[in-house]
């Protein structure tokens, strides 16, 4: 069954987000309009969607879309979070209000899923459901070549009635086994390490090895008897499990691509590469060029905030954001306050990159520095 839900509230606070005129709304209205590559065909993000999708187990699961905004207590109390979970902080989550935010995980499907009204009776008819939600999701993050702030990710869950199935690790190692294989076929080597998420209990995470690395590419677990009863199920009747993955570090891991940004390029060169499995060629190693800058703030400054700010002037052209000194000088900057002084690496992965382009982004970083963090430039 494909499901698709329609939020009101959610229009309406895209709505008041036009209507403001502060840097994060325009930045959040601008994550919000960018394409869904999950759902762009071509992209090697939807292959791996459709690869999930056809396998035996999924082909029969429901599929689901969901609000990219959703309400605060859903995305976090819900789901078990802590109290002090960083998460919950504006440090890493874009809020819209104090009530609303850009969707952190896809995870946040299980609770528009169970309330359904098809599958809130399949429940109420101690029947087993199951889904698939894959799409954007949005994190305030550092700036490298493995990071962005808009990414995808693809999450899956099945709850059966405890007098039907007891289901247990074994059974998510098995739903977990055929993911990994339907993407990196069928000689894929894998292994299962204890995790912790708050939301399932006991929690895996799964690693492949690929080029005699093992690298983690999900996390997973049997749901949570907590999240059950938040979600209103009895988790005494039923149990199940869950995964979740980020679908660009699959992505990369198949075509061994050097940088997150190139699954974006609309470069013929590079998309006519982007095919899971084809190990990509550097169509050409343009020249990075560098800019420091250096400033003094009060000791509340977010680093993750200051990097969106680098994002939005410099977008795709930012390869990586290094922090090359950080210090504190009473007698010369007074008390509360911190110098910083951050590394900006500017590479393009179509074309060689022009110093007067390069200075004109990097004025306007310096003044918006000064303007939005209210920081003594030096």
């Amino acid at each position: 069954m494909q499901i698709e839900i329609n939020s009101p509230e959610e229009a309406e606070l895209v709505e008041q987000l036009k209507k403001r005129t502060d840097p994060e709304a325009k930045r959040m209205l601008r994550f919000l309009n960018m394409p869904d590559l999950s759902r762009q065909a071509g992209s090697p993000i939807a292959e791996i969607v459709n690869l999930i999708l056809k396998t035996k187990l999924f082909s029969k699961f429901d599929t689901i879309k969901v609000p990219e905004i959703v309400p605060y207590d859903i995305s976090f109390d819900v789901f078990n979070f802590s109290a002090d979970h960083p998460a919950r902080n504006r440090s890493d989550t874009y809020f819209i209000d104090q009530s609303h935010v850009l969707r952190t995980h896809t995870t946040v499907m299980w609770y528009y899923h169970v309330n359904y009204p098809v599958v809130k009776e399949k429940i109420k008819n101690k029947e087993a459901v199951g889904a698939v939600c894959y799409g954007k999701v949005f994190r305030k993050d550092e700036i490298d070549r493995s990071h962005m702030n808009v990414f995808h990710q693809i999450d899956a869950w099945y709850i059966a009635p405890k007098n039907q199935k007891i289901i247990g690790v074994e059974d998510l190692k098995e739903v977990l086994i055929e993911s990994a294989k339907a993407v990196y076929g069928p000689d894929i080597q894998y292994r299962f390490n204890k995790d912790e998420f708050p939301y399932t209990d006991p929690s895996l995470e799964m690693e492949i090895n690929l080029g005699n690395r093992w690298i983690e590419v999900l996390g997973s677990g049997v749901v949570h008897t907590k999240v059950l009863e938040n979600l209103d199920i009895d988790p005494d009747q039923y149990n199940g499990w869950a995964f979740g993955s980020g679908l660009e570090r699959l992505a990369i891991l198949s075509m061994d691509l050097p940088d997150i940004r190139l699954l974006w390029s609309e470069d013929p060169r590079v998309k006519k590469q982007l095919k899971l499995g084809n190990k990509f060629k550097e169509v050409s190693k343009y020249p990075a060029i560098t800019r420091d800058i250096s400033f003094v703030v009060t000791k509340d400054f977010i680093p993750n905030n200051y990097f969106d700010l680098i994002r939005d002037l410099g977008g795709i052209l930012v390869e990586e954001v290094q922090l090359i000194d950080k210090y504190e000088d009473t007698a010369k900057f007074g008390p509360d306050r911190v110098s910083y002084t951050y590394r900006i690496i500017y590479r393009s992965n179509e074309r060689t990159l022009v110093s007067s382009e390069v200075d004109a982004t990097q004025n306007e970083i310096y003044n918006q520095t000064a303007k939005q963090f209210k920081a003594e430039l030096r």
